[in-house]
């Protein structure tokens, strides 16, 4: 019994796994910085489940516009999609991790829906053929975003770990196993990009809600 108790007390006093931070440097093959990759680890043998249970984000139309162009969010995490504009908006997904459509909403007005799929989600309005977005939706807690530098940070608790790396111009993601211990690391990549191709924004007209 004393064994047990000592055990136990022992297992309450062990100091948790300091996590380290991971740093990440993007850029593209013309030694430009790329923003807007979403950088991900899950570790090697299992990810967790719905880690975003109970978290909510936003994704704006303002502008004719989606804002933010990419917006990553873990499983089972609330979006919410406010329509801050002058005009009606009709958001559609026809991306299979999750195939959805908000019908003719008007100013003022909000929509939101749970994802529960992991997987990449392109985002389009009916009306406005060049509002495009991403929403990359992940297995794991341990995620981040590059910034306009091409820089991200994340942290892990030491183990081995799965490293991807999306973006909407990659071909496909860049996928490396990485050891992480207590101690910061830094790793630096370069992607080939395509061109970006995108549909003109139509010029502006007066009054009415479609345009």
């Amino acid at each position: 019994m004393v064994r047990v108790l000592l055990g136990l007390l022992t297992g309450l006093l062990a100091p948790a796994l300091s996590a380290g931070e991971l740093r990440i440097g993007l850029t593209d093959q013309h030694g430009r910085p790329v923003g807007d990759a979403v950088v991900t680890l899950t570790p090697v043998g299992g990810a967790s489940d719905a880690p975003g249970e109970g978290q909510t984000f936003e994704i704006v139309q303002s502008d004719q516009e989606f804002a933010p162009y990419v917006t990553v969010v873990p499983v089972g995490a609330t979006v919410v999609f406010p329509n801050r504009d002058t005009v009606q908006h009709h958001v559609y997904s026809l991306s299979r991790p999750k195939k959805f459509e908000f019908p003719l909403y008007d100013p003022g007005k909000s929509a939101q829906l749970i994802f529960d799929q992991p997987g990449v989600i392109t985002l389009g309005c009916n009306i406005h053929d060049w509002m495009l977005a991403y929403l990359v939706v992940v297995s794991t807690p341990h995620f981040a975003q590059s910034d306009a530098t091409g820089q991200a940070a994340l942290a892990a608790p030491p183990g081995n770990y799965t490293l991807e790396i999306w973006h909407p111009r990659l071909s496909r993601p860049v996928r490396q196993t990485v050891q992480l211990t207590d101690a910061d690391t830094a790793l630096n990549f370069t992607l080939r990009l395509r061109s970006e191709r995108r549909i003109r924004r139509a010029p502006s007209a007066e009054g009415g809600g479609y345009h």
